[in-house]
């Protein structure tokens, strides 16, 4: 009897919604996602890939050197010559115990200049290299 007095004072249809535990999901979802989410570091360079028929995902914790159709080679966003590629592949192997490289050459680009650096990844201690490509519709 005494709650049916007071919703009459306080108007039978006035509800209150506890928003609190949809702000407590909405953060743990928030954090859930930022944790799974995988980030990857570009090479900071538009190539247009060659395609392949049997491309494949490769690992996220490799190293990305993109050549540009001129024969430029940029790592992170940063320009470098052979020598200094060599050095960073050097730094990044000792870091990171993968060892894995991946070269993103542009589709124009000469297969000397692929090779060379290719090889430059390898003297500097590179294990795995790997050519991306886009995959070919079929």
């Amino acid at each position: 009897m005494f709650q049916s007095v007071r919703n009459r004072r306080r108007g039978q249809n006035e509800t209150e919604v506890n928003i609190a535990p949809l702000i407590d999901m909405v953060f743990i979802l928030l954090i859930f996602f930022l944790v799974t989410t995988t980030f990857v570091r570009d090479v900071g360079l538009k190539v247009d890939k060659p395609q392949a028929t049997s491309a494949s995902n490769l690992e996220k914790e490799s190293l990305r050197i993109g050549i540009a159709d001129t024969g430029s080679i940029y790592v992170e966003g940063q320009r470098l010559g052979l020598d200094q590629l060599r050095d960073r592949v050097r730094q990044f192997v000792l870091k990171e115990k993968s060892g894995s490289v991946i070269v993103i050459p542009d589709e124009k680009l000469s297969a000397g200049r692929l090779v060379a650096v290719m090889d430059a990844a390898k003297l500097g201690g590179a294990r795995n290299i790997s050519i991306a490509t886009r995959q070919r519709k079929r």
